[in-house]
């Protein structure tokens, strides 16, 4: 369990190093004179967080994604601007290795009931399965892992499941059902390094993403408003 945690939050810490070292303005050195100790203390509080707390790493990687979508909302770390549909249609180009953040984590039963009782693109035992802890009415925030195989790794399990009509959610099902992006799917069930080399490469594009620095923007003291 402690190797497992420690190897997510190696990941999430490296991911947060290649963001760094990417943007025009800053550098992996950036904070040695203002705060010498800034990495690693990011590296403890997120080892910690992610062994409190096993779902952590999955809502970091979320967490990253979501506010790179439409530019950030996170008020302490981001300067946020109003998003354009432009940036938007960007981010979109990373979508689908990004998905791949759903490798760890879980759903609440109210996200995929209509799934598992009235769509046809699902396995049936998988959701007779699903079924028993997620009745047709109550039990909403009762859990189910998004990935069966392997809940608690990075790994390309994810892929394979919607191969086999196992996605928990339909948002990930659609991902694998007779589209454009079967193909992506089934590399990445094939080739696990593919993936995780895709993956990383999503997540620096999508933190370059409209970035701003400077007085070019302005850290919100509320998310949801401009200052």
């Amino acid at each position: 369990m402690a190797a497992k945690a420690g190897a997510a939050a190696s990941f999430m810490f490296m991911l947060f190093l290649l963001n760094i070292a990417c943007q025009a303005q800053l550098s992996p050195a950036f904070y040695d004179s203002s705060c010498p100790n800034a990495l690693s203390a990011i590296r403890t509080a997120i080892r910690s967080a992610i062994a409190s707390d096993r779902r952590m790493a999955a809502s970091l990687i979320r967490l990253h994604f979501h506010d790179c979508f439409v530019q950030g909302c996170d008020a302490s770390i981001l300067l946020d601007e109003t998003p354009s549909i432009q940036s938007e249609k960007t981010a979109l180009g990373n979508l689908n290795s990004a998905r791949g953040s759903h490798t760890l984590g879980q759903a609440q039963c109210f996200t995929f009931r209509e799934r598992i009782y009235n769509h046809s693109n699902i396995d049936a035992g998988f959701a007779s399965t699903r079924r028993r802890r997620c009745p047709r009415a109550g039990s909403d925030s009762t859990l189910a892992p998004l990935d069966l195989v392997t809940p608690n790794s990075f790994d390309n399990n994810y892929f394979k499941n919607l191969m086999q009509n196992k996605g928990l959610l339909q948002s990930d099902q659609v991902l694998f059902n007779g589209g454009s992006t079967d193909s992506i799917v089934s590399e990445y069930s094939r080739n696990p390094a593919r993936f995780k080399s895709d993956f990383g490469s999503a997540m620096i594009k999508m933190g370059d993403i409209g970035l701003l620095t400077g007085s070019s923007g302005q850290i919100r003291r509320i998310c949801s408003a401009v200052n």
